[in-house]
């Protein structure tokens, strides 16, 4: 399946979140994607198959970089089609994503290992293939 690259570059299509059809989880798969953040440390505390689960960017939904809302306002999809990527907020968002990237090596599985990286640590290389 292709891509579905949210407005920072994830690629939702292999995240352990994202639920949207085809992508659905089942209730174990959402549940062990709760312990595995709660173990990275992406969360403090175990959180429901609700809170884990994702649609995808929403202007509504928490963002550390507000990206969807910057997005939103430029009426752009992702940052690949700003005329400022890579913005300052955007470096940051790199920066913070792959510090967490040695603990994720770390704590998971390498199949887990595998999917975090296509998921989350490779939104640079993702947006910069989308300008292209």
């Amino acid at each position: 399946m292709c891509k579905i690259l949210a407005a920072c570059g994830n690629d939702c299509s292999a995240c352990p979140r994202y639920i949207a059809h085809p992508y659905e989880k089942t209730e174990e798969e959402l549940c062990h994607t709760a312990e595995l953040w709660l173990k990275i440390g992406y969360r403090d505390r175990l959180v429901s198959n609700e809170e884990i689960s994702c649609t995808g960017c929403k202007p509504e939904n928490w963002c550390r970089y507000h990206i969807i809302k910057c997005c939103e306002r430029k009426n752009i999809r992702n940052c690949s089609e700003c005329s400022e990527f890579p913005c300052k907020n955007m470096a940051d968002c790199f920066s913070v994503t792959k510090s967490f990237e040695p603990e994720c090596r770390e704590v998971c599985n390498d199949e887990e290992y595998r999917q975090l990286k296509k998921a989350f640590f490779e939104k640079e290389e993702n947006l910069l293939a989308e300008r292209k």
